[in-house]
């Protein structure tokens, strides 16, 4: 394990990308005297960033039905790293940690019960996750009394949460132009447009633009998902809510203000087009299974957006050439993992290694 830094600080450094982890990078770094120049495609409100259509939520136990060990340590690392983040900012962003329920319908009590199967496992090889707490209608009513009028028993997850993801990114702008942080919004840059460590160029350059980075790293594939928010007035829910469903299962999320994120499709594509009528329909009749106030609920964005996955869906941090590095592969995970991600960086950048992402699994490729 070397223990020099891979890059002194004050180098300048140009980081490709002004998503959720650009951002939280450029800010950390300029933090610890870096001079740090961000470009991104798009402009300040992320619009482009799979960052601005993601529901937030920070549910590493239930997110393991599907995913490996090491990113749930990571969702775990992220729920107490996350408030530290947020700490740091001026501006407000909703954050709870008050845990998520699980719920079905009678009929699909077969895949609830190979859900808790999954957990169950999953708890006993990471004994720090707080265990799933099964309820009857009793504890469901005393704990989010809106499910028990349409379910019999569910499941809790203690301690998960969920933040507000465009609160979040529109805070990072301010912070990062105090941090004088320089941002180039509307300016796509390709690895190629730099000379990384030659004169009037940055010393090194950081590329974490997600599927933009294809072109460099061909494993790359996208991996669509499709969001509903809706304004509900009638809907009181507390906590994030996962629908067990066969077919298509299904998040919501509460924000403030009786704003709601649905989401479920998860489809192998890097289609940027439009949402189907059915997945709409789908996603939205589902909703309404949960709680009959959604029917008089205001649509207020259909929204798209391909997440970047590595074959192995894991995050991966490399070096294939000479003074850049590359952060990519965060998959559906991006709130979860990435302060996983951001300090595993951090301890390539001033060490040269990353304890944390072998503890992690996440791999570290340096020339």
């Amino acid at each position: 394990m070397t223990s020099h830094a891979l890059i002194p600080a004050p180098a300048q450094l140009a980081i490709l990308g002004g998503g959720l982890l650009g951002r939280l990078l450029a800010l950390a770094l300029s933090d610890k005297g870096y001079s740090i120049d961000l470009y991104d495609r798009g402009g300040p409100e992320a619009e482009h960033a799979a960052a601005h259509v993601a529901a937030a939520m920070l549910a590493p136990l239930a997110e393991s039905a599907i995913t490996e060990h090491g990113v749930v340590r990571m969702g775990q690392y992220g729920l107490t790293r996350w408030p530290q983040l947020i700490a740091q900012l001026a501006d407000p962003v909703f954050i709870q940690q008050a845990g998520t329920m699980v719920v079905w319908h009678r009929q699909d009590a077969a895949e609830a019960q190979r859900f808790r199967g999954i957990l169950e496992r999953t708890q006993a090889a990471i004994p720090q996750l707080p265990p799933l707490e099964a309820m009857d209608r009793s504890a469901l009513h005393a704990l989010e009394p809106a499910l028990a009028q349409h379910f019999q028993q569910g499941y809790y997850l203690p301690g998960e949460g969920q933040l507000d993801n465009r609160q979040l990114l529109t805070a990072l702008v301010p912070a990062l132009q105090a941090g004088g942080v320089r941002l180039h919004w509307h300016t796509p840059r390709e690895v190629g447009d730099f000379a990384p460590g030659e004169s009037g160029q940055p010393d090194w350059l950081i590329d974490t633009r997600g599927l933009g980075a294809k072109p460099q790293w061909n494993a790359l594939r996208g991996v669509r998902g499709e969001v509903v928010r809706v304004h509900a007035p009638e809907v009181n829910l507390s906590r994030p809510t996962r629908l067990m469903h066969p077919r298509y299962p299904i998040y919501i999320a509460p924000k403030q203000n009786h704003l709601f994120v649905i989401g479920a499709t998860e489809i192998e594509s890097d289609d940027m087009s439009p949402a189907s009528v059915r997945s709409a329909m789908e996603l939205l009749s589902a909703a309404y299974t949960v709680h009959s106030g959604f029917a008089e609920a205001r649509i207020l964005e259909i929204g798209v957006q391909c997440r970047p996955a590595l074959p192995d869906n894991l995050p991966a941090l490399r070096q294939t050439r000479p003074r850049v590095l590359e952060i990519n592969g965060l998959y559906r995970h991006g709130f979860m993992i990435s302060p996983a991600v951001l300090d595993c960086a951090l301890q390539v950048v001033e060490t040269g290694s990353s304890p944390l992402a072998a503890q992690f699994g996440m791999a570290v490729n340096l020339l």
